[in-house]
């Protein structure tokens, strides 16, 4: 593990077809996000409206994660995620049909995102099967492949949206679903089903999730860790906030995929930077003190300062987050047995979408009350408030000992 490269990783044929749908599907999702931002927002005018709309294309994988998850712990993961792909396919497909009422798009759209959560659940479970000992060189891999995906589909989000209109760039989104379950499914071994336990449906899904729920609420250490994700909701405030922004700076759309994008760039030279420079061994150490750390930079815009300074804060914020995050992550999949790996995942994964969708929410609310100036600024206070105090309990659970995982 200690001198596993990029390269070495990437020799690995399932992986690299995960990855590679991975990365797709987020470039595909990222160029419709902008769509419907920038469109929602030139109707309303309305930054809460805007926000709303954005919170639209996170939360329900709340409630996806709470009672879908569990499928990944029952079923074959390689047909979870196969099953998610097509059917999202599907669903996208239905919301680039002309004409189609902005309140079923939005229906569509909450089910498109639910249906995010198993298909997530089911892929983090099965990586660490997939890439046993360089499970985190991967993870760092995805992480920063993924920030990439994000800054590309950001940044040309409205010159496609320009160019195909909202209904070309779904169909884009169509497109990248589909390539995905097809490199999953013929990409990736047929895993016997996990070993899990309860039963299916309703009542099982509920079961398995308060399971879940006590299993983490009773450790400590991934307690913290859950509790430092959750606090990553202040940090997505300024991608959410981009558009009010640059109106209120006075700057355009194509101004806007640039804001968008800043948080994931710096996200991918967070990742690079913290897995280059920072010991294998120091990495834990550091989670605490990187969740504050990416609170300081949203503290200056409450002065509202013009584009190049504004880019600056949010890649500087969004690289510390990324890199705490991407630890975080990777020792509470560590501290989980396999068989309730799926379902821990869901139920951290619909926490921290929780509190994202929540911070986007009450952002927009603020930034039409005072400024998206303010909205950002306050984000970065309550993140370096509440860091700080998790920070301190990580500091005395993180070392609790972690269970022996067979790959």
């Amino acid at each position: 593990m200690r001198h596993a490269t990029f390269s070495s990783v990437l020799r690995n044929g399932e992986f690299r077809a995960v990855w590679t749908a991975e990365f797709g599907s987020l470039v595909g999702d990222q160029l419709a996000r902008v769509a419907v931002a920038v469109l929602v927002f030139e109707r309303t005018a309305s930054a809460t409206a805007a926000t709303i709309t954005y919170a639209l294309s996170i939360v329900p994988s709340v409630l996806g994660g709470f009672l879908l998850s569990w499928t990944a712990d029952r079923y074959r993961r390689r047909t979870v995620m196969v099953l998610a792909d097509v059917v999202r396919a599907l669903l996208v497909a239905l919301m680039a049909l002309p004409g189609l009422p902005v309140p079923l798009i939005a229906v569509l759209l909450v089910v498109v995102v639910m249906l995010r959560a198993p298909h997530t659940a089911a892929q983090g479970a099965v990586l660490p099967q997939i890439l046993g000992e360089r499970y985190e060189q991967g993870l760092v891999l995805r992480q920063i492949s993924s920030q990439i995906a994000q800054v590309g589909g950001f940044a040309v989000g409205g010159l496609v949206v320009a160019l195909l209109q909202p209904s070309g760039a779904l169909l884009i989104d169509v497109a990248t679903f589909l390539v995905s379950a097809l490199l999953v499914r013929f990409g990736t071994a047929a895993r016997a089903r996990p070993d899990g336990h309860g039963r299916p449906g309703a009542a099982g899904a509920i079961a398995h999730v308060v399971t879940g729920l006590r299993a983490i609420a009773g450790d400590p250490p991934r307690r913290t860790l859950v509790l430092m994700a959750m606090i990553c909701g202040c940090y997505v405030v300024p991608e959410a906030i981009a558009v009010p922004y640059a109106a209120q700076i006075g700057t355009g759309p194509t101004e806007v995929g640039l804001l968008m994008a800043a948080g994931p760039l710096g996200g991918v030279l967070g990742a690079w930077a913290f897995v280059r420079f920072v010991p294998l061994a120091a990495r834990e150490r550091c989670v605490g003190v990187l969740a504050v750390l990416a609170a300081v930079p949203l503290l200056p815009v409450l002065v509202a300062p013009p584009m190049p300074l504004a880019l600056v804060c949010w890649a500087v914020s969004g690289a510390f987050a990324t890199a705490y995050v991407l630890q975080g992550q990777a020792s509470f999949v560590r501290r989980t047995p396999d068989a309730e790996r799926g379902q821990a995942l869901g139920v951290a994964s619909s926490a921290m979408i929780a509190t994202q969708g929540l911070a986007v929410v009450l952002a927009g609310v603020l930034a039409d009350a005072a400024a998206p100036s303010v909205a950002v600024a306050v984000a970065g206070a309550v993140g370096l408030a509440t860091s700080a105090v998790v920070a301190a309990a990580w500091r005395y659970t993180r070392d609790a000992a972690v269970p022996v995982i067979r790959y």
